[in-house]
């Protein structure tokens, strides 16, 4: 989506930077906080925990865009509802009390516009992710999460699409709602016997795009 009127909005005003390092939190699921936190630079990751201590990865975030959720205008404290990791060498954030945030929206057609845009996408991203976890299977979700990985992170060279990005797979694992790295494991080493995807210096590459997405129901 487009987030010029945001990016206008945020270098208008002489918001507070925030400046988290590697693996660093910003924001932890159900911790009260009292701002907004809008993207400036860097990649972070959002992921939510299940009641049994298991962690669910949501997304990547590389651009900017609102990173918490407002719920609602009035209260001044809400619940984190996910939590945010920095997954860059740091990540710079603008920290906006979230009333004033909501009176400024009120204030600007185009800053609603942009909210009701916001919410519709991720409405409509998390339907497709729920989809492809109900609907591909273990093989599928993890070549549905390749496919993501390349959307975000691809680069075109030579050798195929390289996923200019580390991603473990016990973190692929958690974005599949799937219970061990091993089974990531063992999913990517018939990917390589089927020629969609090599491993060269601990980086993924997909050499068949098209193979790749003859495993994936969109």
């Amino acid at each position: 989506m487009d987030n010029r009127v945001l990016r206008n909005y945020v270098e208008e005003n002489d918001f507070p930077i925030v400046r988290k390092g590697y693996h660093k939190y910003l924001t932890y699921e159900g911790l009260e906080d009292c701002y907004t936190y809008i993207l400036k630079e860097g990649i972070v990751k959002a992921s939510v925990i299940s009641n049994d201590g298991r962690e669910f990865n949501l997304r990547y975030i590389q651009e900017s865009e609102i990173v918490s959720i407002l719920k609602d205008e009035y209260s001044q404290f809400i619940d984190a509802p996910y939590n945010i990791r920095i997954e860059s060498d740091y990540a710079e954030f603008y920290r906006i009390n979230r009333v004033q945030f909501w009176k400024d929206i009120n204030d600007s057609p185009e800053l609603q516009h942009y909210v009701k845009e916001f919410y519709r996408h991720r409405l409509l991203y998390m339907m497709k992710k729920m989809q492809q976890m109900l609907m591909n299977g273990k093989m599928g979700a993890v070549c549905s999460q390749i496919y993501e990985l390349y959307d975000f992170f691809g680069v075109e060279t030579n050798d195929g699409i390289v996923i200019d990005f580390p991603v473990t797979n016990e973190e692929i694992a958690k974005f599949c709602g799937i219970s061990s790295a091993s089974s990531v494991s063992r999913i990517l080493r018939q990917l390589k016997q089927e020629k969609v995807i090599k491993v060269t210096k601990n980086q993924l590459i997909i050499t068949n795009l098209s193979l790749l997405e003859d495993h994936i129901i969109f």
